[in-house]
């Protein structure tokens, strides 16, 4: 649910509200009854942290994905990989 910013025109009182954005915007303010304007606001992106985020992830354990190695076949190739494929 996004958070919205209003300013009372009476008092010059800023604040915010949560609200479902197909809520229509507060008409009064809470604390004095005037009449308020909804901010625009940049809001907050989305940040992302660790490692990376890939398609291929999953919530199961690194155990169950397919290793590659000299040894082992993978990726649906018929020979063995010489090294660990790259995730870009």
């Amino acid at each position: 649910m996004p958070t919205y910013e209003y300013k009372c025109t009476k008092t010059g009182k800023r604040f915010e509200k949560f609200q479902n954005i197909t809520d229509a915007p507060l008409k009064t303010c809470p604390r004095c009854g005037g009449p308020v304007k909804r901010l625009i606001s940049g809001g907050a992106g989305v940040i992302f942290k660790g490692s990376g985020f890939y398609a291929t992830d999953s919530r199961a354990s690194s155990s169950a994905a397919p290793s590659c190695d000299r040894d082992t076949p993978c990726c649906g190739r018929d020979t063995p990989c010489d090294r660990s494929p790259r995730r870009s």
